[in-house]
């Protein structure tokens, strides 16, 4: 599902005290930067660019800025077919699918880590569901599973009737979850109720008293006191996903690091794309935290901001 939104800009949306190229000290002036910046892709990475952008505008207010959110396939499709400077990303571009069209359209890009995610496992707090194994997850979400009641996933699984959701084919969650879970990209059940949006996913689950879904972490959070958190055994015993666990990879096999792919010569020749990414990168923290996803750690942080210094450079 696609949504795209033109982030208004309004005075005090966040605290000011970042240049738009990205420097922290409050004592710069702004930059008289200008002109459009096109962003579109994950849904997970979406709260982040939004942050991004309202703090950006705050300090910019003659750049405009649209963030879309028509998933990370539909997002690297605008983006290698040049339509738009950033593509959010929940996975790294497909090396066999995009690559290629990125490459015929002559779309040259940088990967630029910008926060980290866990997939979150959550039923409607009438299904109490504690933990499951990465194989129950499995046996459940195979394609061709037969599975129609949780019970038959094994002792000390509540019953009830299978009632799912689940991102849809153009969401990189679904692609993360079903090659980490399932073993090959794209391999699921079909009989699941999918959407691009995390929030529908949320509302599904948190309305329909014996539904499982996944979707991104800060969905979760932000919806805590709807759903029931499972947590996930992936080997090493049940771990739910949290800030900590999803940082330091102990939620696994279900944690991963979230993108922006920046076009180089919207890079180069457009001055208000360079200061939004030096903005992003130097803000990601905060953005994060706005955003109630799980912040960069300091290796992660340092490995962005030389990779944006290398792009720029190209």
């Amino acid at each position: 599902m696609q949504k795209r939104l033109m982030i208004a800009v309004a005075a005090g949306a966040l605290a000011v005290g970042v240049t738009a190229c990205g420097s922290s000290d409050s004592s710069s002036t702004t930059s008289s930067v200008s002109g459009a910046v096109a962003i579109d892709g994950s849904s997970t990475v979406f709260p982040f660019a939004q942050a991004a952008a309202e703090g950006f505008q705050a300090e910019n207010p003659d750049v405009k800025i649209t963030v879309g959110e028509s998933g990370t396939g539909g997002g690297f499709e605008k983006f290698c077919a040049g339509e738009i400077d950033i593509a959010d990303a929940s996975r790294p571009i497909d090396d066999a699918d995009e690559v290629p069209i990125c490459t015929k359209n002559k779309v040259e890009y940088a990967q630029i880590e910008v926060a980290n995610d866990g997939i979150a496992i959550a039923t409607n707090p009438s299904l109490k569901m504690a933990c499951l194994t990465t194989d129950q997850l499995n046996q459940l979400w195979k394609k061709g599973s037969d599975v129609s009641n949780y019970s038959q996933l094994g002792s000390g699984v509540p019953a009830g009737k299978v009632s799912l959701y689940g991102p849809g084919t153009d969401s990189g969650t679904f692609d993360f979850f079903t090659e980490e879970i399932n073993g090959e990209k794209g391999d699921t059940r079909t009989d699941y109720q999918p959407s691009e949006d995390d929030n529908v996913l949320v509302q599904g689950v948190e309305g329909d008293s014996t539904a499982l879904g996944y979707f991104g972490y800060s969905y979760y959070e932000t919806n805590a006191d709807k759903l029931n958190l499972v947590g996930v055994d992936g080997g090493d015993g049940c771990i739910k996903p949290s800030v900590e666990t999803i940082q330091n990879g102990s939620y696994k096999p279900l944690s991963r690091t979230l993108y922006m792919y920046v076009n180089t010569a919207s890079l180069a020749d457009k001055p208000q794309v360079k200061a939004f990414m030096n903005y992003a990168v130097d803000n990601a923290d905060e953005s994060a935290t706005t955003a109630q996803i799980v912040p960069l750690t300091a290796e992660q942080l340092t490995t962005a901001k030389d990779a944006l210094t290398k792009a720029e450079g190209s």
